[in-house]
């Protein structure tokens, strides 16, 4: 059975067969919030950043959200093949401490994640701001209004007011949070920023931890990451409320194809737009853009029948190994993704792509 599919922009898809796809062709690289799911990309990322993309000679810029967040900053050390097995092996093998029956605090959580993130990270700034080609830029959400600090009535109250925001439109979940790019000194995201309410802070040795923190940080789950080093003053959250697959104006950026490895094909604007599948199209800002995903009838061969994802604490409880030995699986199973992939890149016959819908 065919693991991947491949989806490209009108571009990109005239690209791709008359020239096939070379590691020169590639400017760009998203990496979308998603948790567990992002596990399943783990051998394709491997290859790409240990292998394919190893030997150029461009500057390539990584961009994550959350869980992406994280990936992007293992790909900039400086052995990415290792470095995102240690990340799956990290994240597979999480675990909290929790009273019987209760979801373990946020606080508790956020320390658990902090100090893994400290482990990894802490001493190597340097190595992953001065990547000889990569460029990070790292997405996360600031609170504004109800939401500048965290409080156990302000907090619901302002995502609710975010939420309803969002219903009538993109920009006017805007007044209630706004984007903030981590961004590499080096180089600018090159394209355009004002789909939504945006700012870009120069990403350093000492907000590149609190930053990818504070992208990982789901509301809830986690505590925010507040007043972080060098941006605006306030309570910052996880990138994908704002960001969750990344959907954003890659056509503007002129030369190059964006390569998404994605856990699925379609690229949905902001975590509270999953419910709201008009805005699940295709765009034209994905002209360029190629995406890479699994495909549905080889994730129903995967445990349980889908993806890795949250529901999962609560489905396996207390039971870590049996969840780690699911999610450890879907990671091998994945191997096929980075298989067919390469195999195409030699072979493009081998899988036809298909238009984004």
């Amino acid at each position: 059975m065919q693991a991947l599919q491949i989806h490209a922009g009108p571009r990109a898809l005239r690209h791709l067969r008359e020239r096939g796809l070379a590691p020169a062709d590639v400017r760009l690289i998203p990496a979308a919030a998603g948790g567990p799911k992002g596990l399943v990309l783990n051998p394709l990322d491997r290859f790409l950043f240990g292998h394919w993309l190893a030997g150029g000679a461009h500057s390539v810029h990584l961009l994550g959200a959350s869980i992406g967040a994280w990936r992007m900053a293992s790909a900039c050390l400086a052995q990415p093949d290792a470095a995102f097995e240690q990340m799956a092996a990290d994240y597979i093998g999480q675990t909290y401490e929790h009273a019987p029956g209760k979801a373990p605090t946020a606080s508790h959580v956020s320390a658990v994640f902090g100090a893994k993130l400290a482990e990894r990270f802490a001493g190597r700034e340097a190595e992953v701001l001065g990547h000889p080609r990569y460029r990070l830029h790292v997405f996360t959400s600031r609170g504004r209004h109800l939401l500048r600090r965290e409080g156990r009535l302000r907090t619901p109250l302002g995502y609710l007011g975010a939420f309803a925001a969002n219903a009538l439109s993109r920009r006017a979940m805007g007044g209630w949070l706004e984007r903030v790019i981590f961004s590499d000194a080096r180089e600018p995201l090159p394209l355009r920023l004002n789909d939504f309410r945006t700012r870009v802070v120069p990403l350093a040795a000492n907000n590149l931890q609190p930053g990818i923190l504070a992208s990982c940080s789901i509301p809830f789950w986690l505590q925010a990451v507040r007043d972080i080093p060098g941006a605006p003053a306030g309570a910052y959250w996880d990138g994908g409320i704002t960001d969750y697959h990344l959907h954003l104006d890659y056509a503007s950026m002129g030369e190059g194809l964006v390569l998404y490895p994605h856990f699925q094909k379609t690229v949905i604007p902001g975590w509270l737009d999953k419910a709201l599948r008009h805005r699940h199209r295709a765009s034209a800002c994905l002209d360029n853009a190629i995406v890479l995903s699994p495909r549905a009838e080889w994730i129903a061969t995967l445990p349980n029948a889908k993806l890795p994802d949250r529901e999962d604490f609560k489905h396996y409880g207390d039971d870590l190994p049996a969840r780690v030995a699911a999610w450890s699986r879907a990671v091998a199973e994945s191997r096929r993704l980075a298989d067919e992939f390469a195999q195409w890149l030699a072979r493009p016959g081998r899988i036809e792509p298909q238009p984004l819908a």
